[in-house]
């Protein structure tokens, strides 16, 4: 669209807005419907750990919302010199899986427990038995019946629990609901019925601990909905949540709420069958849309759906890019003293630079990223921890070469479960998150540690909001007529610009040699665990 004819959709309302809730930022997107970005606002927080809980509050929630949603208008004033006052559909998207629990009068009983959290152990486990089926412990199940094991008072108040995208569309909506990709992290879904396996629900319902409460748990979850169905509008009440100015109008078509992995998949065009999708950012997660069930039960392989309701296998991972950020602030705090202001896109980029000049090996050092507590890897807690040995080549090169492997590494370990024991294949692994704003670096090391092709997409910066406008655009009357995967192939993707870039032999063999460091030093990363006390 030019100039005019995008004014002029921003006057009738032929806009769809995609909100993301990430781990580090919140987004408001705006796009017209041929798919172009035309304005956005963000806003940045983070979590907190209170209590040994990971958390984020309710309040900063909408104080977010509400910031991005205030520089997105203002960004289309600026641009179309046009309030925006109708917006054709919305969709919400956030992290996904965790804890929030609600009683009859939509009051929340307990701070929200995040996917961070590693504090479910015992109901995963029991789970897991329980159902055959893996349950990671970051579920929103895995959640309650820890509660239910705790005997935590809140439990038999509970007339609500959903995700953090659930609840957002619910105060905008006033419906209980979630996409089916989203929802497939509260509570495993059956693929054919596309709803909460009643098998499983059966077997929740007669455990003894969970007997002792009067609600039923099937009433306590949302409804489920595939991506393309509506679910619901935007309320007066929705309308000025967004928008405290006051001009935006009820009626928006809703879209199904869906979690960060359902959008990462739209945005990279991986909802098909033997495609596959790595995001990243504070943690990240690999996704392959499977054509064959897994033989076995894996319990770092996780089982969720697209926006479809077609089964992924998801390796996830709670650690990514906290270490080199922390790291990267502490090199500014370093420039500032010299005088050097160093804007955040040329320092990562040098720094990032500095890694392609590396020893394939990064000269045997090792770096554990974790920030918290790391499932894959067996880790209860978190202990950012460097590692060198007197013979390590202790670079700059190799230094930062190291953060960037360290990145991926629980990653690859999930991963090998996949190509090695399941012998899963795919037909593209397609990757996108800050991380590949610098182009090459990021990308080659992944290639190289998956030893598989890696590609880029050119709207890898666009990211978890863009994709969820699209699933709003989806939602839309006339939009569904063809399969999502038809209608991302045929519209939203039909000249992609991408990069691949495949592995590098030596670097495959120096991501080995690194990895093989990396997990013979993990008891060491467990003992600093349990020797050095969480600082309070």
């Amino acid at each position: 669209m030019n100039l005019v004819e995008t004014s002029q959709a921003v006057k009738s309302g032929d806009v769809s807005l995609g909100i993301e809730l990430g781990s580090t930022r919140i987004k408001a997107v705006l796009v017209t419907h041929d798919f172009q970005t035309i304005a956005s606002g963000s806003y940045v927080w983070e979590n907190q750990f209170v209590d040994g809980v990971w958390t984020y509050p309710l309040e900063q929630v909408w104080t977010g919302i509400q910031a991005s949603y205030t520089q997105m208008v203002a960004e289309v004033q600026s641009k179309y010199h046009s309030p925006l006052t109708k917006i054709g559909s919305i969709g919400v998207s956030a992290m996904m899986h965790g804890y929030l629990a609600f009683d009859q009068a939509g009051k929340q009983l307990v701070p929200f427990r995040t996917w961070r959290n590693n504090i479910t152990g015992q109901a995963a486990d029991e789970l897991t038995a329980l159902f055959s089926f893996n349950i990671p412990q970051r579920w929103s199940i895995a959640h309650l019946y820890q509660a239910i094991l705790n005997d935590e008072p809140h439990v038999k108040d509970i007339d609500f629990i959903t995700t953090l995208a659930g609840y957002v569309h619910w105060q905008l909506s006033g419906k209980r609901v979630l996409g089916v990709g989203d929802a497939s992290g509260v509570f495993p879904i059956d693929e054919k019925t596309g709803t909460y396996s009643e098998a499983m629900l059966e077997a929740f319902n007669t455990q003894d601990a969970v007997k002792r409460y009067s609600w039923n748990t099937k009433d306590i979850l949302p409804a489920v909905l595939p991506a393309g169905q509506q679910a619901g509008t935007l309320t007066n009440d929705g309308a000025k949540l967004l928008d405290a100015s006051g001009n935006l109008q009820a009626g928006s078509v809703m879209a199904p709420p869906e979690g960060d992995a359902g959008t990462g998949m739209v945005g990279t065009n991986s909802v098909r069958k033997r495609t596959g999708n790595i995001s990243v950012g504070t943690s990240a997660f690999s996704m392959v849309v499977l054509d064959q069930p897994l033989k076995a039960v894996h319990r770092d392989i996780d089982m969720v759906m697209t926006p479809t309701g077609a089964p992924v296998a998801m390796v996830h991972i709670n650690n990514c890019s906290s270490d080199i950020n922390a790291w990267a602030n502490l090199f500014s705090e370093f420039a500032a003293k010299l005088g050097v202001d160093l804007k955040p896109d040329r320092l990562y980029e040098t720094l990032f630079l500095q890694a392609t000049h590396s020893d394939p090996d990064v000269g045997g050092l090792v770096n554990y990223s974790y920030l918290s507590g790391e499932n894959i890897t067996k880790m209860s807690a978190g202990r950012p921890l460097f590692v060198r040995t007197p013979k390590s080549n202790f670079t700059l090169a190799n230094f930062m070469a190291t953060q960037l492997y360290a990145a991926f590494a629980p990653l690859k370990i999930g991963m090998d479960i996949l190509t090695n024991e399941e012998n899963i294949k795919t037909d593209v692994m397609i990757a996108q998150g800050g991380l590949f704003k610098t182009p090459v670096i990021g990308q080659q090391i992944l290639a190289n540690a998956l030893n598989t092709p890696i590609t880029v997409m050119s709207t890898a910066g666009e990211g978890g909001p863009w994709g969820m406008a699209v699933l709003a655009i989806y939602a839309l009357p006339g939009e569904n007529e063809d399969s999502l995967e038809d209608f991302l192939d045929r519209k939203v993707f039909a000249n992609p610009e991408s990069m691949t870039l495949s592995p590098e032999p030596d670097g495959v063999k120096g991501y080995q040699q690194f990895i093989e460091n990396y997990q013979a030093g993990l008891p060491v990363e467990g003992a600093a665990i349990d020797d050095i006390p969480e600082r309070k």
